[in-house]
């Protein structure tokens, strides 16, 4: 998936004649969030090619042949880290001997905000699901960036910084709306626990059918406690996501079924990769926006009107008030 953004920023710094911009900086990015983040700080002194799509699960993600020849054409390599990107970490290893390669989510968020999980994984990776997180990626993609091009440094920092107020409004739009949400009835319940870090930032508790990674199996014994979880609280909806088979949704939903706890299967939530390119959806802003407005209606809630600081987003895909 190949993903450019025009910085008019750019432009305008260089003045209104012919552009002279440098070559973009060939950069590779394991997931598209990251690939999202890459093209807003970076315009189009950046150009952005990302390894996984949308649907693409980068737990069991393999590289191919043809995906190591693209890290072979990059000038920078970045991915999220923590083990996220199962196999291809050994991969990526390999190139940060040859190539500038950075581990960002590492590299931008303190030891202090991880949380940590029992299990192989030892951190859980999904830093991208709090807002406030993800948006302390901006000044390490900035200044990595810089370093290679630093004719467009000044611009990217800028790029960084605008980029920044969104995301800051974005994170407050869905505490807002979360708290909406009648408190019985807080409950996240999905695939995989890939939500911990949304819960913590949103006042709203998560439950994982699986564990962190999507291959750990899912056992008869968990099926049964989520179903009691379910069942006890009265929770209208569960969720499927759109990288996860929704086989362990279904059976949940089947067990409440026979004790008599009618629950519907909520709206597919993003987790692991954003929608669709060329939509709403296909953006960072976009796939939390759509994540808060499908479990804030689903579970009872309402969403907050959208801050005046999304506006030129809301604009460019034309996203209704709620």
């Amino acid at each position: 998936m190949r993903m450019r953004w025009m910085s008019m920023g750019l432009a305008m710094a260089l003045g209104s004649g012919p552009l002279q911009a440098a070559e973009p900086l060939e950069t590779v990015v394991t997931i598209g969030m990251l690939g999202d983040v890459a093209e807003r700080v970076g315009g189009e002194c950046v150009e952005v090619t990302a390894l996984m799509g949308p649907g693409v699960d980068p737990h069991l993600f393999q590289a191919s042949a043809r995906d190591v020849a693209t890290l072979q054409r990059a000038e920078t390599i970045l991915y999220s880290g923590y083990k996220l990107e199962g196999q291809l970490g050994d991969v990526l290893e390999r190139f940060a001997e040859i190539t500038t390669t950075v581990a960002v989510s590492p590299a931008a968020i303190g030891e202090d905000a991880l949380i940590r999980v029992q299990d192989a994984y030892g951190i859980d990776p999904h830093l991208w699901m709090d807002v406030s997180l993800w948006a302390q990626t901006l000044p390490v993609l900035a200044e990595t960036f810089a370093e290679a091009r630093p004719e467009c440094a000044a611009t990217m920092r800028a790029n960084a910084e605008a980029y920044g107020r969104e995301l800051a409004a974005l994170h407050d739009w869905i505490a807002a709306s979360v708290a909406s949400i009648p408190e019985q009835q807080r409950i996240l319940v999905t695939a995989h626990d890939a939500f911990n870090y949304y819960g913590r930032a949103y006042d709203i508790e998560v439950a994982g059918i699986q564990g962190i990674s999507t291959e750990t199996e899912t056992g008869v014994a968990d099926i049964r406690a989520m179903t009691e979880a379910v069942v006890t609280r009265g929770v209208p909806a569960v969720f499927v996501e759109s990288t996860i088979n929704p086989r362990t949704v279904q059976a949940v939903i089947d067990a409440a079924r026979q004790r008599g706890q009618e629950v519907s299967i909520g709206a597919q939530l993003y987790a692991d990769a954003m929608g669709e390119a060329g939509t709403a959806e296909g953006t960072y802003i976009g796939m939390l926006h759509a994540n808060t407005r499908h479990i804030v209606e689903a579970l009872g809630g309402t969403p907050a009107p959208l801050p005046e600081a999304l506006a030129d987003w809301t604009a460019r895909w034309e996203i209704p008030a709620p």
